[in-house]
């Protein structure tokens, strides 16, 4: 049973900027997905030297269980487990002379690797 959809707004839910919710609607766009079925699954699985890593992709419509937050225009699917990783985190798109990409900053974090790939809770 699906929790639901929220604003985004709640505590335990992933939060998003708008920068990297404009980023990941180019993205879906470009891919040629549905806007208001599909979405950005954001989850945690095992691996990296710090034990967990976060991993995202693009989904085409959400898992029956999966708590759904809307962020500008953007819906965020994330699986009951991983809530419990980064419920409360936030995903931000960095755009800089070294890098670029998704970054997801975690207020749950005890420690990270130094590539920021991987973390502990």
């Amino acid at each position: 049973m699906s929790t639901g959809t929220v604003d985004g707004s709640s505590e335990s839910a992933v939060a998003v900027s708008e920068l990297a919710a404009e980023k990941a609607l180019a993205l879906m766009d470009s891919e040629g997905m549905d806007r208001d079925i599909g979405g950005l699954r954001l989850f945690v699985q095992q691996g990296g030297c710090a034990g967990l890593s976060y991993g995202m992709r693009f989904d085409d419509e959400p898992e029956d269980d999966d708590t759904i937050t809307v962020h500008h225009g953007l819906r965020v699917f994330v699986d009951p487990a991983s809530l419990d990783y980064i419920g409360g985190s936030r995903l931000e798109y960095e755009d800089g002379l070294q890098a670029a990409g998704f970054h997801v900053e975690n207020p749950n974090v005890v420690s990270e690797c130094g590539c920021g790939e991987s973390f502990r809770t």
